[in-house]
């Protein structure tokens, strides 16, 4: 179950530190958009990136949300990416989450390959605040 202050953390206008791991066990880190739905932590990217290359290859990942408004209050995730959603529900969601961090709607030119929402269950969870 997905902590509700993970939740509240990745529903607003807050950036996540999304880390996987490369084919070689190094981690790689980016900073991304993110959402949670259910009890999932969600982040949207594309099929071509090597984020998602990565986690094809091994789902273990970690999300780091940081508090926008206080750095010292954030929620680490550790976990593993348990569905890719692809199309136009992926397609939506970008535009979800542009219209949250921009907002105005995802720039379609912008989008070099199919979109794809990771969603990511919790395995170890940790709130500082």
């Amino acid at each position: 179950m997905l902590d509700q202050k993970v939740k509240d953390l990745a529903k607003d206008k807050n950036f996540a530190a999304f880390t996987t791991l490369l084919p070689g066990g190094q981690p790689m880190t980016h900073v991304m958009w993110v959402d949670a739905e259910d009890d999932h932590v969600l982040i949207n990217t594309e099929v071509h990136r090597r984020k998602y290359l990565n986690v094809a290859q091994d789902p273990r990942v970690t999300v780091t949300i940081i508090d926008s408004n206080n750095p010292y209050r954030y929620a680490e995730v550790r976990g593993r990416v348990v569905e890719k959603v692809t199309g136009p529900r992926a397609r939506a969601h970008i535009d979800e989450l542009s219209n949250k961090y921009n907002g105005k709607p995802y720039d379609p030119d912008a989008i070099t390959s199919e979109r794809v929402i990771l969603r990511i269950a919790p395995e170890r969870q940790r709130v500082n605040w």
